[in-house]
């Protein structure tokens, strides 16, 4: 994590990496401290993450120009521009996931492959359909989650497309995998 002292330190920040962090704390605030406390933990988790933070107390052109009026605030760029703001004291598992994510994403823009699209429909109380997402997760495979359990249209329009009614069910750039095929999930996502 680096200090930054201005909001021309700021702008300067912003331009080497594509994906940017900044922590707008109060030191001395419990909820402050809190979150920088975890994030700081969470950054030494993640490498290849770009974190910076201002005390407001101290810096105090950069909330105003974004707009902040409550503190702490994790402030997300993307390019140079902000896309978004978590607010409060989250703890360091959320931190970690959230720039994970962000290396995640740079990984997977740089790599020549096309990232594959992939669905996964699923109900709560499945635990073969837990096991399936924490499989594409422990293998870095983006996916949406959908809880047919929510939606009898989308658990319908399911059956129609496999002739199955239970989940799990993966969408694999228009191929359905039921259940949790790892064989067939690892050939259609060329996991090794």
């Amino acid at each position: 994590m680096v200090h930054v002292y201005s909001y021309s330190d700021l702008t300067n920040f912003l331009k080497e990496k594509e994906k940017t962090y900044l922590l707008l704390f109060k030191k001395g605030s419990d909820k402050s401290d809190c979150a920088f406390s975890n994030i700081q933990s969470a950054s030494e988790k993640v490498k290849d993450i770009n974190i910076f933070y201002a005390d407001v107390a101290r810096v105090k052109d950069i909330h105003v120009k974004y707009n902040v009026t409550t503190v702490p605030s994790l402030l997300e760029f993307e390019n140079g521009q902000l896309k978004n703001i978590v607010k409060g004291c989250n703890d360091i598992a959320y931190y970690k996931v959230l720039f994970e994510d962000a290396v995640y994403h740079a990984i997977t823009k740089n790599e020549d492959k096309p990232v594959k699209r992939v669905t996964v429909y699923s109900s709560p109380a499945c635990s073969w359909c837990n096991t399936l997402k924490s499989y594409l997760k422990m293998h870095r495979i983006r996916y949406t989650d959908i809880d047919v359990s929510r939606d009898q249209h989308i658990a319908d329009e399911l059956v129609k497309r496999s002739g199955q009614m239970g989940v799990p069910q993966t969408d694999i750039n228009g191929e359905i995998v039921v259940g949790f095929n790892k064989t067939r999930i690892n050939e259609l996502l060329g996991i090794q």
